[in-house]
């Protein structure tokens, strides 16, 4: 797929790692829909890095816990390029819920949010990306390989993720391709200290922790890729292996 004045929607776009995976494609040339919820000023502030490349940029807001501002999300995008080639399924929520404190709403905000609003805004855009021959990214997380300790609903729910995907690749096939990411330790939480960081960087194989910018290159790779669909790819550092 050639990115250089393609459109691509990117939920959760405005920080993190999605901040880094939109500038990542407006750098490639792509034309960069913006989604965001609560993160208004970091979206501006994005939408103005985004703006040096030459690209052309909107933002738009929106809960894809409610199916419909996801739908919504998906239009807007279409709407404005009347055209969309990828989309990259980057929001996400990220919870410690040890077990026995666990509550229904707990558990289901992790589902709409990391696995439930990916389906919606697939089974959307899909007909826009059929008649482009695009493709999907999903962003999932390393820890549906090897479990954590007191984070169940968080990893079920990117798991979902994962499966919801690997069964769109089947449901669009051929003309859309769909992949899923599994990021390792790239960006620790803000409150982690020395100590948690130096323990995160040994449980990898290349003994460091990873960047955003090693998952924006795993999106453009798997959005170049014009025969990989399917795949669960692990950028990790090999922590999965250890």
């Amino acid at each position: 797929m050639e990115l250089s004045g393609s459109v691509a929607l990117v939920t959760g776009g405005a920080h993190r790692l999605g901040r880094a995976i939109t500038l990542a494609l407006a750098a490639a040339g792509a034309n960069i829909a913006l989604h965001y919820h609560h993160s208004a000023e970091p979206a501006r502030t994005t939408l103005a890095d985004l703006e040096a490349h030459g690209v052309e940029t909107i933002a738009v807001p929106g809960d894809l816990a409610q199916v419909a501002e996801a739908e919504r999300v998906v239009d807007t995008a279409a709407a404005h390029w009347g055209r969309l080639d990828l989309l990259v399924c980057s929001a996400g929520i990220w919870e410690r819920t040890p077990l026995g404190a666990v509550t229904e709403a707990e558990w289901d905000r992790l589902y709409d949010v990391n696995a439930r609003s990916a389906f919606f805004l697939a089974q959307r855009a899909a007909p826009h990306l059929r008649a482009t021959s695009g493709c999907i990214v999903a962003i999932a997380d390393v820890g549906i390989i090897t479990s954590w300790k007191n984070y169940t609903p968080y990893l079920s729910s990117k798991a979902a993720l994962a499966m919801v995907m690997q069964n769109l690749a089947r449901d669009l096939a051929p003309e859309v391709r769909v992949n899923t990411i599994a990021p390792g330790p790239v960006l620790l939480p803000d409150d982690w200290g020395a100590e948690q960081q130096d323990r995160a960087a040994r449980s990898t194989l290349l003994r460091r922790v990873g960047t955003p910018d090693d998952i924006a290159q795993a999106v453009l790779y798997l959005a170049r890729a014009d025969y990989v669909t399917g795949v669960l790819l692990p950028v990790d550092g090999g922590q999965r292996l250890k």
